[in-house]
């Protein structure tokens, strides 16, 4: 039985926290957060006790899952390992590549279970595209395009603290765009702007913005982001290969159509992260709990994040530079 302390009981917590507790071979034994309120409920709701951070982390649990905001996420998996635990972290690991190489010796050295929630290597849809693409069904992949887009923006207060769209938002796309390639890019051209909502413009970040990469052989990928899609949570990519291509597209409500005179249509599309990859989530969650029990290093890695936050860097860079970023 491995047993976890949940730090953050926002959202993802609550997700994470219950599928933990619903899993034969796991459950969550205490839960910290700045609210102690929101601890208390989902302590209640998933048998645990609430606790400190410092006293979770320094408490006799197997694994420490941390949802706090990403400011902290470095300094805690770095205490987290060494009180002997495993972590399971949200991403990004830190908002700066500095900070992520200044953490993994001492990952490293620990010798712990440490994953980075990269969620969407886990979902049905996308993960079952990945394994394709490594079965060669359409040769060598060419050409990856990437379609991400929120239903609406976060609050500004959000934005102030997130590091910035290429490094909140778009940092799950370069993993995706690394997953799906199997290679690292090295050219990366951002472009930006705040379309959305003039307040993110002014508080020095964008709303919407297209990426476009590409590997040492070649290979390029394209990434479009916006904080605002009017019709839900827009998550689509399309590979293109050798010999063909392979696509993923949106989940709808319902798999109901109907067809008249006007035309054919469905139902929308789901309208929000959690219920589009709640499957995803899950897998995740169990893959780790998997892999501290056989032994094995789980992915994605701390250093897939570091890999990560290194193009998120670079976009930014090109953003505010308006030229193309090499990536060191």
């Amino acid at each position: 039985m491995i047993r976890f302390g949940v730090l953050g009981a926002g959202r993802i917590g609550k997700v994470h926290a219950r599928t933990i507790a619903g899993l034969g071979n796991s459950s969550v034994a205490y839960v910290a957060d700045a609210l102690p309120a929101a601890a208390t409920e989902l302590a209640g709701t998933v048998g645990a006790k609430v606790a400190s951070v410092d006293a979770v982390i320094g408490s006799d649990v197997d694994a420490i899952l941390i949802c706090t905001p990403t400011d902290t996420h470095a300094d805690l998996i770095e205490k987290s390992v060494q009180s002997g635990k495993h972590v399971l972290c949200e991403k990004p690991v830190s908002l700066s590549v500095e900070r992520i190489q200044q953490a993994l010796p001492i990952v490293e050295k620990a010798g712990k279970a440490v994953m980075i929630g990269f969620n969407r290597r886990f979902d049905p849809n996308l993960g079952g595209l990945q394994k394709r693409l490594q079965n060669k069904e359409i040769g060598d992949v060419e050409l990856v395009t990437i379609i991400s887009r929120d239903p609406a923006p976060p609050p500004v207060s959000y934005i102030a603290r997130s590091g910035g769209l290429f490094r909140d938002m778009m940092i799950h796309d370069f993993d995706m765009a690394r997953f799906l390639v199997g290679e690292e890019f090295v050219t990366v051209h951002a472009l930006g702007a705040a379309l959305v909502d003039p307040a993110i413009g002014g508080a020095g970040d964008v709303d919407t913005a297209s990426v476009q990469m590409q590997t040492a052989s070649g290979k390029i990928a394209v990434i479009t982001n916006s904080r605002r899609a009017t019709y839900g949570y827009d998550q689509r990519i399309e590979v293109h290969g050798s010999h063909g291509m392979l696509r993923a597209g949106n989940v709808p409500m319902t798999t109901v159509e109907r067809a008249d005179a006007q035309g054919i249509t469905g139902d929308v599309i789901q309208n929000f992260f959690i219920d589009r990859y709640v499957a995803a989530y899950a897998a995740e969650v169990t893959a780790f709990v998997n892999a501290v029990e056989s032994g094995a290093k789980p992915t994605p890695s701390i250093e897939d994040g570091l890999a990560a936050q290194r193009l998120a860097e670079a976009a930014t860079e090109s953003r505010r530079t308006g030229q193309a970023v090499r990536v060191s």
